[in-house]
């Protein structure tokens, strides 16, 4: 059975520090920068506008929505939603972070494959993170490899998508930067100070997928380890 586990200590404690130094990395960074103003005094959600109908996505609505970096783009009724510290923000974080939910929705526009093959897997991925766990404990209790076997694979799922996104979630910065680069709404020493609030929210994503595989790998382990004691 699971009694002392070593590879908790080894694998998820250290996956779980780098997560909290990233959610520290993204707050603080966002904070440093949402105090600098851009220099055309332009709105996030101004800028959010004329990059989508730059691109033909006249469409797209953009609402305004409570809470702090709740921002998203909700590709199932077109609509970018910014929260309370971005929507009427003229900072360079602030349209970062805006400009960046343009460039996941030019990403659907554009249907950019990494993306269609992550919204292809979310059913599998949300199926495994809810059952992977009960499938294994359940093979353990009676003693069914071959389930325990299947709750790991299912787990995997997670791992998966958390591997798919980070290419999704890192080419939507860079289309971000690009296109405020492109059309002039900020001045370069503006750019790099969005590009470090773009960055440090890139680390979160890079720290869940860290978390997922130190996970998977730790009951890979754990099962391994198992299985060679009851031999």
């Amino acid at each position: 059975m699971f009694y002392y586990d070593y590879y908790y200590i080894v694998l998820i404690i250290p996956a779980m520090l780098l997560g909290a130094f990233a959610q520290w990395k993204v707050s603080s960074t966002f904070n440093r920068y949402k105090t600098v103003n851009s220099f055309y005094g332009i709105t996030a959600a101004d800028a959010a506008r004329r990059i989508l109908d730059s691109h033909g996505l006249q469409h797209i609505r953009i609402e305004h929505i409570r809470g702090n970096l709740t921002d998203h783009y909700d590709p199932a009724h077109n609509v970018i939603r910014l929260s309370d510290s971005v929507y009427n923000s003229t900072s360079i974080a602030s349209i970062g972070v805006a400009a960046h939910e343009t460039g996941h929705a030019i990403q659907y526009a554009e249907n950019y494959m990494p993306i269609k093959i992550r919204n292809a897997i979310v059913p599998i991925a949300n199926l495994g993170s809810t059952l992977s766990l009960p499938l294994i404990l359940l093979g353990i209790i009676i003693d069914m490899s071959g389930l325990v076997t299947f709750g790991i694979i299912a787990f995997s799922m997670v791992a998966l998508f958390q591997l798919i996104t980070l290419p999704v979630e890192l080419n939507a910065s860079n289309r971000a930067l690009a296109i405020l680069d492109e059309k002039h709404f900020l001045e370069k020493e503006e750019l790099n100070g969005a590009k470090k609030v773009l960055s440090a929210a890139a680390l979160t994503y890079v720290a869940a997928l860290i978390t997922s595989l130190a996970q998977l790998l730790r009951l890979i382990l754990l099962y391994g380890k198992r299985n060679n004691n009851d031999r």
